[in-house]
């Protein structure tokens, strides 16, 4: 997307970057890039982004631990660590998030989505079910062992007490 070439903007970088993060958190590098786009010198957005640092408002292990909490209920750790990479944060805080992440809640979410993806159509066994809703759960993120232990759970009517 082309720089603005018209007059630079009237409101503070430090006070648009506020204005964002009230509406969600950002990563450091996602406020450094919208910033950019709204017209920001590089140098008025650096000592934004500092700024927020410094005062507590933008932190990326912060961000990424919330990003993790909120969509680890529909994807897996695979998909949530590609987010992060794809929201600039950087491997060491998406690692620390990820660990907060217990095979057991990755089992459960991945049951809970084997039974929504299902509950729509019979299936004859466990095997045609693994077929039918298997690779949907695998491009969310999760790993075949999980997709198979939430599937074996929910054709055995037993949700959540599967073994990984």
């Amino acid at each position: 997307m082309p720089r603005r070439t018209s007059s630079p903007p009237a409101v503070p970088a430090i006070d648009a970057g506020l204005r964002l993060l009230a509406a969600r958190g950002h990563s450091c590098q996602e406020l450094r890039r919208k910033l950019g786009r709204r017209g920001y010198s590089e140098a008025d957005v650096d000592t934004a982004v500092e700024r927020l640092i410094e005062l507590g408002y933008l932190d990326d292990r912060v961000f990424a631990e919330g990003h993790v909490r909120r969509r680890s209920a529909s994807l897996g750790p695979l998909a949530l660590s590609a987010e992060l990479a794809a929201r600039g944060v950087d491997r060491a805080a998406a690692d620390a998030a990820m660990a907060g992440l217990s095979p057991d809640a990755q089992l459960a979410a991945a049951t809970r989505l084997v039974e929504r993806l299902s509950g729509r159509r019979p299936v004859a066994g466990y095997r045609e079910l693994l077929d039918s809703v298997g690779p949907k759960i695998v491009r969310r993120g999760f790993s075949p062992g999980t997709v198979r232990a939430a599937c074996r759970a929910v054709w055995d009517g037993t949700p959540g007490q599967a073994e990984a």
